[in-house]
């Protein structure tokens, strides 16, 4: 996943990139520094990411609702912001272009997305060990409960459906294990947890 602080700092970046390809208002436009920046930090955004088959469709699903719904709805928005006179005081016209801005940058990162993804092979995963896409049972080694997740990549994670980010602490301790083995994991607010494999399965 890409760094908070950079991800503040590539939409305070493309949302000033917007208003200067559509205002003309070179007064607004990034330095050639954060140009600079911008142009770096989008290279790491885009660096292939593996998904699911569903998941890309979801994400495609997505873009067209922000491209054929969402985005006539802000420019009509803006249309009857701007018919209502001085634009330089006109607080509905200043929050209708910032939602824009915001609305634009989304539709890119999503583009960025899908162009970069990869789905994952199903058939060439590995059950033998714990890895993306696999369905792990689990035995809560202090309580005896059981307990199953399956590992999902970043943007399908659903917990109420038990499907968890490969990136969670959880996870992680999970990956790379076998059957019979156990998972010593260390949460980010110090709790520990050791699960023992019970089953992998797709």
């Amino acid at each position: 996943m890409i760094d908070e602080k950079i991800a503040r700092k590539i939409l305070f970046i493309k949302i000033n990139l917007y208003i200067c390809e559509t205002n003309s208002q070179r007064k607004h436009c990034p330095t050639n520094v954060g140009l600079f920046f911008y142009t770096n930090a989008k290279e790491k955004i885009m660096a292939t990411s593996y998904v699911t088959q569903e998941g890309l469709d979801k994400m495609k699903v997505e873009l067209e609702q922000l491209e054929t719904i969402e985005r006539p709805k802000i420019t009509q928005q803006i249309a009857e912001a701007r018919d209502k006179g001085d634009l330089s005081e006109n607080a509905e016209y200043d929050a209708a272009k910032e939602a824009q801005g915001m609305l634009e940058m989304k539709i890119s990162k999503l583009k960025d997305l899908i162009v970069n993804s990869k789905v994952i092979n199903e058939n060439l995963l590995d059950t033998s060990k714990v890895s993306i896409l696999t369905t792990v049972r689990l035995k809560n080694n202090a309580t005896k409960q059981e307990q199953k997740f399956t590992l999902v990549p970043d943007n399908e994670s659903d917990l109420k459906s038990g499907k968890i980010s490969v990136n969670t602490p959880i996870a992680k301790g999970l990956l790379g294990k076998i059957v019979g083995e156990t998972a010593d994991i260390v949460l980010p607010n110090g709790n520990k947890l050791s699960f023992e494999v019970l089953e992998i399965s797709l």
